[in-house]
């Protein structure tokens, strides 16, 4: 039977990720073309505490996605799982699992990479003002997304695995001898 702590756990690990990328889309930095006393210009950018929420957010995710295959052994170790509908189940959502953890990290990370990223270069002041260019609205938010998708596929793959790993099949013995004596 499925642990129900660890469940419990992995869901508050995935709603503080949700939480941590929703304020991060919140968050993110702007710049805004400043003008200097030398004539020249460059870019101010607002707090930049998006960043860390990201990486908090990409951690915390990973925390949980790491103690769901720790205790499933990754599905790969251990002993094998008896053939059965909770089986085939549990190896579909594995891999969706995987797809969506995948895809929820490289947002987080990608999007506070690109948050960390100012331009600190100067212009004079008869060329164009600075590309003050700041991270797309939403990349933060489709990692959030994402992080609910993992959050749900990882917990249902959890109690698919322990459905498959208790299963047990009526096994036949084979031919019995004793009435052919």
């Amino acid at each position: 039977m499925a642990s129900t702590l660890l469940l419990v756990v992995v869901f508050v690990l995935d709603l503080i990720a949700f939480a941590l990328a929703v304020a991060a889309e919140q968050r993110r930095a702007e710049g805004k073309p400043h003008q200097d006393a030398k004539g020249g210009s460059h870019c101010i950018y607002d707090s930049d505490i998006a960043t860390g929420l990201g990486v908090g957010s990409f951690l915390f995710l990973l925390a949980s996605q790491l103690l769901i295959m720790v205790a499933s052994r990754c599905l790969c170790c251990g002993n094998a799982l008896r053939p059965s509908s909770s089986r085939a189940k549990a190896i579909a959502l594995f891999i969706t699992c995987w797809v969506t953890f995948i895809i929820a990290e490289v947002c987080l990370l990608a999007g506070s990479v690109r948050n960390a990223y100012h331009t600190k270069y100067r212009t004079n002041v008869w060329s164009n003002p600075p590309s003050c260019k700041t991270l797309r609205k939403g990349v933060f938010g489709s990692g959030a997304a994402f992080v609910v998708f993992t959050g749900i596929l990882s917990e249902l793959y959890y109690v698919y695995y322990s459905r498959a790993n208790a299963f047990q099949a009526n096994r036949d013995t084979g031919i019995r001898m004793a009435t052919y004596k």
